[in-house]
């Protein structure tokens, strides 16, 4: 590692260690890892993890964190957030987010209290500052800390320790709630959420490991790399076939690719400085 990254390590060690105990917001991605490895490096057993289950989550995700955590070797904690029994979470609008936020740092600090840990963290990067994010809101509301955000890491330096800490996810593709491919204003419920879930993983069975398919009514709006489009026409007979089975009725193409956040560029600026 670089001596930037280095120096940014070494400032997160000591936040950890100041801490003496702390429970971690575990979703098994490559940030949350991070922060999970070094806590347990500088506190030992002063560690907890918590994996948290959601409608909004893929089931697959859950096991594989809770299993990752229990290869770290910290306790592990399960509990689960019901996001499509809150009408403000259901609503699916910008405000969601805080919501969804809001639901899920409470239930950690709840369960921090009951097993007398002092500090909750998550593991927010500095990234994170540049999209539109309400449940930053959430997060300074329930005292949640994101020590990577507080030592100044970005995720290609996140990248770079969890490979020098030798975790398997050090490359694993950024995921997020499977509300994320819902249009702002369209309700959200358990049958959209498990059409996107299907399309998406019957996807990444055919080799498409960065892919998002956007849910626009009848309408399924798929988006791969650039570098992969060309490779996605090849399977377009097979791919039309599935996701209509799934209840779609049309399957498009996004020509500007894959990038995360993509609901998000409806927005106007109004909406987000709100």
């Amino acid at each position: 590692m670089n001596e930037a990254i280095n120096e940014k390590n070494r400032r997160l060690g000591e936040i950890l260690s100041d801490m003496g105990r702390v429970m971690i917001a575990f979703s098994g991605g490559v940030d949350s890892a991070v922060v999970l490895k070094r806590a347990q490096q500088e506190l030992g057993d002063q560690v907890a993890a918590v994996v948290v289950k959601s409608e909004l989550f893929r089931e697959e995700e859950f096991h594989a964190a809770v299993k990752l955590a229990e290869e770290i070797g910290v306790r592990v904690y399960e509990t689960e957030v019901k996001e499509l029994e809150h009408p403000g979470i259901v609503a699916n609008n910008p405000e969601s987010w805080y919501y969804s936020k809001k639901l899920l740092y409470t239930r950690l600090n709840e369960l921090a209290k009951e097993k007398d840990f002092p500090y909750v963290l998550d593991g927010m990067i500095m990234d994170d500052m540049d999209d539109f994010r309400p449940g930053l809101k959430a997060r300074d509301e329930e005292g949640i800390r994101s020590v990577l955000q507080e030592a100044d890491l970005y995720k290609d330096e996140v990248r770079e320790l969890a490979q020098e800490l030798e975790l398997p996810v050090w490359n694993k593709p950024a995921s997020c709630s499977l509300a994320s491919r819902i249009p702002y204003g369209i309700k959200l419920n358990q049958q959209k959420i498990n059409q996107v879930n299907e399309a998406e993983l019957f996807l990444a069975e055919l080799g498409f490991a960065h892919v998002r398919v956007r849910h626009h009514d009848n309408v399924a709006r798929i988006e791969v790399t650039a570098e992969q489009i060309v490779e996605l026409v090849k399977h377009k007979d097979e791919i039309h076939e599935k996701l209509v089975s799934l209840g779609f009725a049309y399957v498009s193409l996004d020509l500007c690719g894959y990038r995360t956040g993509s609901m998000n560029e409806v927005l106007s600026k109004k909406a987000i400085s709100a």
